[in-house]
C-alpha cells in the first residue's frame, strides 16, 4: 500500500523508464490513489483554463477575470470541479504510510521528524524554489528594463497565487506526526474535533463578528479532509461498505442546506469582489463539500481498480505523477503566455462568454497545454528527488535537528503563502499584500522560504 513507487518516476526518463517503473509497481500497490492525485491536480489546470476570462480595459491594459463571474450559471459545476479537497485527502493518506514506513526503518533515538520533513517536501520544494527563481529573476529584469506588455503586471501577480496550495501542504506535512498519533489513539474522533472546530469557527465569524477568527479554517477545514486520508490509510472508510455513500449523501446535504440557508455562496470557488468566499478563508461549506467529493471518488474505487490494471492507463498514470508538480507550477504561466502572444500579434481577444469565445476555447487550452508540455520538458528534473538519508544505521543523533527542520518548514509556509499573496510584481518597489495580519514583500517571502527550505534539508541531512 505504500505510496512512494510512483514519486520516484522523476528518476527515469522516456518512454522505457516509465514502462519499467510501471512493470515494476507491487501487486499491494493502491493504484486508485495515484489516479486521483492527478486527476485532482489535472481538474484544477483545466479549470483555470477554462475559466480564465481575459480582457484588455482602455489604458490598453489586459485584466485576467473569472468566467462564473460573467456567467453566474455556471457556478454549480464547482461542485463537481473544485476538486482541491481530493488532493489533499490524498495527502493524508500517502503522509500516513510514508510516516510508518520511516518509523519501521528508524533507530531507535535517531530523530524521525527531520527525515520526515526532507522526504515528503523534496518534491514540493525544489520545483517551487526554481519557479520562483525563473520568475522572480524575470519580473525583476522586466522592472528594471522598464519593458513589458499589457498583461505583464497581472501575470507577475497571477503566476503566484497557486503557491497557497503548496503552503497549506507544508503545514499538513508538518503536523502529520502528532495528528496521526492523535488519530491512531482517538480514529474519527480527530476528524470529528475538526469539523466541529471549523463550524465553530463559523459561527464566532457570522453570527458574532469576532474578526481575524475566520482564518483558523485554513487549518480546521483542509486538516480535517487530511484526517480523512489517515482514515483510508488504514481501511476505516471501507470497513463498512456504507461509509462512502454516507459520506457523499451527508456531505451533499448539508452542503446544500449551509448554501441554501447560510451566508455561504454558490460557488466552491474564490470568486471577484464576493463579500463571503467558500474558498478564502475556507468554510464549513466547503468541508462539507469536500466529505462529499471523498465520498464520491470512494464509491468509484472498485470500477477505477479494474481500468488502472490496464497497462496503458496504469503507464500514462505513473508518467503524469512524475511531472505534476511541475505541471501545476507552469500552467499559469502557459496559459498568460498564450493570451500574451494574441496580444503581442494584435489578435483581437472575443468577449468572454460569447459564441467566438467558446469557439476559440479549444485552442487556446490546446495551445495552453503544449506551451505546459514544453516547460515541463524543460523544468522537469527538478522534481526528481535527492537521495534519502541512510536511517537504517546507526548514528550519533543531531540534538538540534528536529527544532531546526520544525523552524525550516515554519520559514516555508510563511514564505510561500506571503508569496501567493503579494506576487513577483514590485519586486524593487517593495509592493506589499496583507497575510492574515502582517503586510508582506515579494523579497522578504523569498527569503523565508529560501531560508526555510535550506533549514529542512541541512537538518534532515543531519538526522540520516
Amino acid at each position: 500500500m505504500e505510496t512512494r513507487g510512483v514519486t520516484r518516476t522523476g528518476r527515469t526518463g522516456g518512454t522505457g523508464g516509465v514502462r519499467a517503473l510501471a512493470a515494476a509497481t507491487p501487486a499491494t500497490r493502491d493504484r486508485f490513489v495515484d489516479l486521483l492525485r492527478v486527476a485532482s491536480l489535472g481538474t484544477v489546470v483545466l479549470g483555470h483554463w477554462l475559466m480564465a476570462a481575459v480582457t484588455v480595459g482602455p489604458d490598453g491594459r489586459a485584466e485576467v477575470g473569472n468566467l462564473l463571474a460573467v456567467v453566474p450559471a455556471l457556478q454549480p459545476a464547482t461542485w463537481l470541479l473544485q476538486v482541491m479537497p481530493v488532493f489533499f485527502f490524498v495527502g493524508g493518506f500517502s503522509h500516513a504510510l510514508s510516516h510508518r514506513s520511516l518509523l519501521r526503518r528508524t533507530p531507535p533515538g535517531a530523530p524521525l521528524y527531520p527525515a520526515f520533513l526532507r522526504a515528503r517536501l523534496q518534491r514540493l520544494l525544489r520545483p517551487a524554489m526554481v519557479f520562483t527563481a525563473v520568475w522572480g529573476a524575470g519580473a525583476l529584469t522586466v522592472q528594471v528594463l522598464g519593458a513589458g506588455g499589457p498583461l505583464t503586471d497581472t501575470a507577475a501577480r497571477l503566476v503566484a497565487q497557486p503557491l497557497w496550495f503548496i503552503g497549506i501542504y507544508l503545514a499538513m506535512v508538518a503536523l502529520t506526526p502528532p495528528l496521526l498519533r492523535l488519530h491512531e489513539r482517538y480514529g474519527w474522533g480527530v476528524f470529528a474535533a475538526l469539523a466541529w472546530a471549523a463550524a465553530m469557527v463559523d459561527l464566532l465569524r457570522f453570527a458574532a463578528g469576532v474578526p481575524y477568527v475566520a482564518f483558523l479554517n485554513f487549518a480546521f477545514v483542509w486538516l480535517a479532509v487530511h484526517q480523512l486520508g489517515f482514515l483510508r490509510a488504514d481501511g476505516r472508510l471501507r470497513a463498512d461498505p456504507r461509509i462512502p455513500a454516507v459520506l457523499a449523501a451527508a456531505g451533499l446535504a448539508s452542503a446544500a442546506a449551509l448554501v441554501a440557508l447560510g451566508p455561504y455562496p454558490l460557488s466552491m470557488v474564490g470568486m471577484p469582489d464576493e463579500p463571503v468566499s467558500n474558498m478564502a478563508p475556507p468554510t464549513l461549506a466547503l468541508l462539507c463539500h469536500g466529505v462529499w467529493l471523498v465520498g464520491a471518488v470512494e464509491l468509484l474505487r472498485g470500477p477505477a481498480a479494474r481500468l488502472l490494471e490496464r497497462p496503458r492507463v496504469w503507464r500514462a498514470v505513473v508518467a503524469a505523477n512524475g511531472v505534476a508538480m511541475t505541471a501545476f507550477l507552469w500552467h499559469l504561466t502557459a496559459m498568460l503566455g498564450v493570451h500574451g502572444l494574441l496580444l503581442s500579434l494584435d489578435v483581437p481577444l472575443p468577449a468572454p462568454a460569447g459564441a467566438a469565445w467558446w469557439l476559440q476555447a479549444p485552442l487556446r487550452v490546446a495551445a495552453a497545454g503544449a506551451l505546459t508540455t514544453l516547460l515541463v520538458a524543460a523544468f522537469r528534473r527538478f522534481e526528481r528527488p535527492s537521495p534519502a538519508p541512510d536511517t537504517t544505521t546507526s548514528r550519533t543523533p543531531a540534538p538540534t535537528a528536529t527544532p531546526v527542520a520544525a523552524l525550516g518548514v515554519t520559514l516555508c509556509l510563511l514564505g510561500v503563502l506571503g508569496l501567493s499573496a503579494v506576487g513577483f510584481g514590485g519586486l524593487l518597489e517593495g509592493r506589499t499584500a496583507l497575510l492574515v495580519v502582517v503586510h508582506v514583500t515579494a523579497p522578504a517571502a523569498v527569503a523565508m522560504a529560501a531560508a526555510g527550505w535550506l533549514l529542512v534539508e541541512r537538518a534532515g541531512r543531519r538526522a540520516g
